[in-house]
């Protein structure tokens, strides 16, 4: 599709707005409501763009609009900066599935490649594409004379022209008033360094915003996504055998010869190796976590390259893969009991529940491989394993991890076990509210220490900018206003009476 002069002259125009934008609202770090009001802005100039094209979108586009809503709204809502990189990567996947353009009509039967390379395709053009839209779309001689661009060449020579007679005559006038001198100094007084800031901004959101806004207009060649298989490479069927099998067998070696301990306490396991309960939990899950991680490519590798040259070379290897799945499962459900009994003995923190999150996740979608490659599917893995990401995410975002760990954790001091008041109170703001409510189920120390730190922490001191407000952040500081003189009594009194009467409200 060729873009008319006036799509091209939208495109410029939305993407110079929301350059503009961007340069007024996301500059102040962390981002906070201002990513959902840039992003709500650029939407809106998306849609308006779209409009006057006379553009007509996919369906897909229309609720892919749902996930970009709830990232971007997401970052005003929680405050955990691991929830914030989530979001922003959810935001980032969202908006490219968005622009997917070849992928329409068969959203949900692309392959994993083509997946993989249209994201990073989208990404990496974007700015390219913008310096396309000037260089090559955009016909210079075909705009018209009358116009603002059509008298650009014209408008530039009188600039140039006018500048020597400014500074002859201003230099004149600066010499003969004072007043005026002072008001010429002040509008010359300029920091290069802020313009230049100022200029980075704006280039690089304009470049990145009318990138997309290019490639919602240009509906490009459908052949242009890459293929499930290339016929250079591949692998034979017993190549494929040796290699699963192989990994079969030593996947249920190491079941076997854990047997024993397999799924017993740490105390058994870590006697067995001569190892702490600590290092034989906390090494023990990684390294499998690990393991899991770079299983699924490898099967989607191998299936990927498998030359089929008879109907039995696809059921041998669903055999075998199938076989290493299921060999992985026990793998996983040892490691997710590792983690249990190792957070049971020393508290959880945000590593141990995100990576536990995480290998829930590898599990559902282990179990759509089976279920889609496996089943002889494999064009519908990729989009279930892409969205099931994005609800993993999303989740994520409803459990509100620094609280839970929070909660948690205290729960665990209240019944006499081990509490680390320095952790819980490095968390984000999230977490406020439910520390709030068991301060007063702490130990004397701790509870003082954790009361003081919050005073320090979240008390209200210079008001925050605007564009980085946050719910969670609110919250946190409007609850420790509530609540300040009971905090500052539990820091100063350590007098356990004083302290279990006080009742903490939480907002």
């Amino acid at each position: 599709m060729t873009l008319s002069t006036r799509q091209i002259l939208a495109v410029v125009g939305g993407g110079l707005v929301a350059g503009v934008l961007a340069d007024l609202l996301l500059r102040e770090i962390p981002w906070g409501v201002n990513i959902a009001i840039w992003t709500g802005a650029f939407l809106i100039i998306g849609a308006v763009t779209l409009l006057r094209s006379r553009v007509r979108l996919h369906g897909r586009c229309f609720w892919l609009l749902l996930p970009i809503l709830f990232f971007a709204g997401a970052f005003a809502w929680r405050a955990s900066p691991t929830l914030a990189i989530l979001n922003g990567l959810g935001l980032f996947l969202s908006i490219a599935l968005a622009v997917m353009r070849p992928l329409s009509g068969r959203f949900h039967l692309a392959g994993t490649v083509e997946y993989t390379v249209g994201i990073i395709r989208i990404w990496l053009q974007t700015v390219v594409g913008f310096s396309n839209l000037l260089t090559r779309d955009l016909q210079w001689q075909q705009i018209p004379k009358g116009s603002l661009l059509g008298n650009g060449q014209a408008i530039a020579r009188g600039l140039f022209l006018a500048l020597p007679l400014l500074i002859l005559f201003g230099g004149l006038l600066v010499a003969a008033d004072a007043s005026f001198e002072r008001i010429i100094d002040d509008l010359l007084r300029w920091d290069f360094t802020e313009i230049l800031i100022h200029g980075a901004w704006i280039s690089l959101f304009t470049a990145i915003a009318g990138g997309l806004l290019r490639k919602l207009l240009i509906e490009e060649d459908s052949s242009a996504s890459q293929a499930e298989h290339n016929s250079a490479l591949t692998i034979g069927i017993v190549e494929t055998i040796v290699i699963l099998g192989a990994l079969n067998l030593l996947f249920l070696s190491f079941i076997l010869a854990q047997f024993s301990y397999f799924f017993g306490g740490t105390d058994l396991g870590a006697a067995a190796h001569g190892l702490s309960q600590a290092e034989y939990a906390r090494r023990g899950f990684f390294e499998l976590v690990t393991v899991a991680l770079l299983v699924l490519p490898l099967l989607l590798i191998l299936h990927w390259l498998l030359l089929r040259k008879k109907p039995s070379d696809e059921q041998i290897f669903r055999a075998l893969a199938g076989g290493l799945v299921l060999l992985l499962f026990v793998i996983m459900a040892s490691a997710l009991h590792r983690m249990y009994l190792y957070q049971s003995a020393f508290g959880l923190t945000e590593l141990r529940l995100y990576t536990t999150a995480f290998m829930v996740w590898l599990a559902v979608v282990f179990i759509w491989f089976m279920a889609t490659v496996l089943d002889g599917k494999r064009e519908r893995f990729a989009f279930g394993a892409l969205g099931s990401a994005l609800v993993w995410i999303v989740l994520l975002n409803i459990l509100n991890p620094d609280a839970s760990i929070a909660r948690l954790n205290l729960a665990r001091a209240a019944a006499g076990e081990s509490f680390d008041p320095l952790y819980v109170t490095s968390l984000s703001a999230d977490a406020i509210p439910a520390l709030l409510e068991g301060l007063p189920a702490l130990h004397e120390e701790d509870r003082r220490f954790a009361a003081a730190t919050i005073i320090a922490r979240w008390s209200p001191a210079a008001p925050r900018d605007w564009r980085s407000w946050n719910w969670g952040m609110s919250q946190a500081t409007e609850s420790v206003t509530h609540n300040v003189t009971a905090l500052k009594g539990m820091a100063a009194q350590p007098a356990a009476q004083l302290v279990d009467s006080i009742q903490l409200k939480s907002h």
